[in-house]
């Protein structure tokens, strides 16, 4: 798919209450980003937050990973639809009935459902804690193999699974990246990361980025600065 370089940016909300989101995003709005309202600022704000940063005329991630018996599944993805979001997220690890049920909830609006694999912070040796005896690249195949076949149209997936993707599956699937971090940031909680002109290489079509936006003296120029990285690489 071919998305502007702006477009390919989601800023990351992670605030604690509505003016603080306020103060972070609408200096961005006009520059055409993504806002991706996450479980902090959800559960302290409500759905009363995605109204706000519609508002400001900017587009909405609904990052709040569903996972749970299908028709639970099914009628949260229903409700984000309803607020009319652009994306939202399940977990694949709920299974393709669940899957099944949340791609359909989504069917006929704008609402992208993408497919949380594995997260960020976790390596390989955090999965063999939790039971899965993969490294976390076949994890994450074996995963979005399952939500492909259950019609999913994109997943979220670290920058170190973007080539296997698309070495597996082409450009079938939209392909959204968290764990991005430019030259010199710290990784915080994050463990398979890689800067965003290498993540753009790799084939990622959007990245998310936070604490290098949000938490910058100027997220405006943070934003800018990355968004001329992105667009040398697209």
């Amino acid at each position: 798919m071919s998305v502007p370089s702006n477009q390919k940016i989601i800023v990351a909300l992670d605030a604690p209450d509505l003016s603080s989101a306020l103060a972070l995003a609408e200096p961005l709005a006009g520059e055409g980003c993504v806002f991706k309202i996450g479980l902090q600022l959800f559960t302290a704000v409500g759905p009363s937050i995605v109204k706000k940063i519609q508002s400001l005329g900017a587009r909405v991630f609904l990052d709040l990973k569903f996972h749970d018996i299908p028709n639970t599944a099914r009628e949260a993805v229903a409700s984000a639809v309803a607020l009319g979001v652009d994306m939202t997220t399940i977990h694949l690890a709920g299974g393709p009935a669940m899957v099944s049920a949340a791609v359909k909830a989504a069917e006929s609006s704008k609402t992208l459902v993408l497919g949380v694999t594995v997260l960020t912070s976790m390596d390989d040796t955090t999965l063999d804690l939790v039971g899965i005896r993969h490294p976390a690249t076949d994890q994450v195949l074996r995963l979005t193999e399952m939500g492909a076949n259950c019609q999913l149209r994109g997943v979220v997936a670290s920058p170190h699974e973007i080539t296997p993707l698309r070495e597996e599956f082409g450009h079938s699937l939209v392909i959204v990246t968290p764990g991005v971090r430019p030259a010199g940031s710290a990784l915080d909680d994050q463990r398979r990361v890689m800067t965003p002109g290498e993540a753009i290489r790799c084939g990622a079509d959007y990245l998310v980025i936070g604490r290098p936006i949000t938490s910058a003296r100027s997220p405006r120029d943070a934003f800018l600065q990355i968004l001329g990285e992105v667009h040398a690489a697209a």
